[in-house]
């Protein structure tokens, strides 16, 4: 039976992806969240992480999530290599919308961490026993995608965002205790090159950092704050989000590309579900320093 729209909301995991080519994919990390309508994924080759005293120290400090061991003591854009730049363009996800056109799932892409492909992201789903599997329809790739049962599905929100100075898009969005936050580069990027690309084709590193400076972060949501877990920006992982409500606007501390705090002023143009939800407390260091 194919599910509709309403019954994908939660978080989702991929255990397989396999390409038309014969390539499979099992060791990626990928979620999948997904709300009333809105979304956001992320998908990051698998890298080693690296050991700290602290999380060798204690069980309990060994929760706190850190970051890929190849970048250690980077805490801002600006520390990044061309080499770090080169890996991270590795990386893929999105934040949009899916919508059911009673055949096909379409995930429409306004936030896009690879360049937009000319094809649509679309496909089947159908159920194999506890497995949700993705036919795609215009590549027929084959992803297993697997509920995350543990995690709840209330409450939910979202909150399509611009930011007021610059207008770079982002996204936030909850369900259950456990939130997905989205922001755009700065650069915009054209043609048909994958991001890696772009990055080895940089007229300097100062370019090539600022077209990986692309952020998908994943956590949760705790009574002292939104804390991220695991991101495409390495320096974000295990800093709050520390977001604020403010009628139609909302506020977020970010790291600039130097490795100062700064806050970000967005406006909300779109929202789904309860924005009570996105609320958040305590102020925290944006930056991995």
């Amino acid at each position: 039976m194919t599910p509709g729209v309403s019954g994908l909301r939660g978080l989702w995991r991929r255990s397989m992806i396999a390409w038309p080519d014969g390539t499979r994919d099992s060791a990626s990390s990928v979620r999948w969240l997904q709300g009333l309508s809105l979304c956001i994924d992320v998908r990051q080759p698998a890298m080693p992480v690296a050991a700290t005293a602290a999380a060798a120290a204690t069980p309990a400090a060994a929760a706190t999530p850190a970051a890929p061991a190849a970048f250690a003591g980077v805490g801002a854009p600006s520390d990044l290599s061309i080499d770090q730049c080169v890996q991270l363009a590795q990386q893929q996800g999105f934040a949009g919308r899916c919508v059911f056109d009673g055949s096909h799932f379409v995930w429409s892409r306004s936030i896009d961490f690879q360049p937009r492909s000319p094809v649509a992201d679309a496909g089947s789903l159908h159920w194999e026993g506890n497995v949700l599997v993705e036919t795609g329809r215009d590549i027929a790739y084959v992803e297993y995608w697997h509920r995350d049962s543990t995690a709840a599905t209330l409450p939910v929100a979202a909150a399509v965002l611009r930011e007021t100075e610059h207008g770079t898009a982002a996204m936030l969005l909850r369900v259950g205790q456990v939130f997905m936050f989205a922001r755009d580069r700065a650069l915009t990027l054209d043609g048909p090159q994958a991001l890696g690309e772009y990055v080895a084709g940089a007229a300097s590193l100062r370019q090539a950092q600022q077209l990986v400076d692309c952020e998908i972060s994943f956590g949760r949501a705790l009574p002292s704050g939104f804390r991220i877990t695991a991101s495409t920006l390495p320096w974000r992982i295990g800093v709050l989000l520390d977001q604020r409500i403010m009628r139609t606007q909302l506020t977020t501390l970010d790291c600039a590309g130097n490795g100062s705090a700064i806050t970000r002023r967005w406006e909300i143009v779109d929202a789904e579900g309860d924005l009570g939800a996105l609320a958040a407390a305590d102020l925290s260091s944006a930056c991995g320093r």
